[in-house]
C-alpha cells in the first residue's frame, strides 16, 4: 500500500536516485535548481510517496524571493518514469497545499507546464514581471497566491536564506 510520508523520513540517497531516473542526471543545469542550491527543502511541505519501502514519488518545496518578499518555490515534483500517469504527482501536490494550508497559505512559485498545474491554481498571470537567473519560458513561470496578497511586480527570483 503505498504511503505519504514527510521527505525527511527518507534516505537522501533514495530522493537523489529517484531524481536522477525522473529527470536525468543532467538535471543540475536547470535553472530552477540555480534558485536552490545552497537552500534546504521546507521540511513541512516536503513529502514522498513509498512503495514497499522505496520512494516512488516526492515533491520538495523551498525558500526563494524576489526582493525581500518570500515566496514557495515549488519542485520538483518527481515519479518514477513507468509510474507516470498514475495520480501519483496529483496525490503529491494535495497532500503539499494541505499542507501549504496549515501554515497560512504562502504564495508559491514553480517552473512548469500550466496545463497540468492550472489544475491546482497555479498561473503566469503574477509572475510577467519576474525573471530567473537562468533561462526559462515566461509562460510556464507559474504563481499561485490563494490569498490574494500584493506581490511584486516585478524582480529576480532568488534563492532565499531561510524559510518562511
Amino acid at each position: 500500500m503505498p504511503k505519504l510520508v514527510p521527505l525527511n523520513n527518507v534516505a537522501p540517497e533514495k530522493v537523489e536516485r529517484l531524481l536522477d531516473d525522473a529527470f536525468g542526471a543532467d538535471r543540475f543545469a536547470r535553472t530552477a535548481y540555480l534558485l536552490r542550491k545552497r537552500s534546504k527543502p521546507i521540511a513541512p511541505l516536503s513529502f514522498a510517496l513509498l512503495e514497499e519501502g522505496e520512494p516512488v514519488g516526492s515533491i520538495q518545496c523551498w525558500p526563494v524571493r524576489v526582493g525581500d518578499f518570500p515566496i514557495v518555490l515549488v519542485g520538483p515534483v518527481a515519479v518514477t518514469p513507468e509510474l507516470q500517469g498514475r495520480g501519483i504527482g496529483h496525490q503529491l501536490m494535495h497532500r503539499m497545499l494541505e499542507a501549504a494550508a496549515k501554515i497560512g497559505e504562502p504564495v508559491m512559485v514553480m517552473i512548469g507546464d500550466p496545463e497540468y498545474y492550472g489544475r491546482f491554481g497555479f498561473s503566469a498571470e503574477l509572475t510577467g514581471g519576474w525573471s530567473l537567473p537562468g533561462p526559462w519560458e515566461p509562460r510556464r513561470l507559474l504563481a499561485r497566491n490563494a490569498m490574494g496578497v500584493a506581490t511584486p511586480q516585478a524582480g529576480m527570483l532568488e534563492e532565499a536564506d531561510r524559510a518562511l
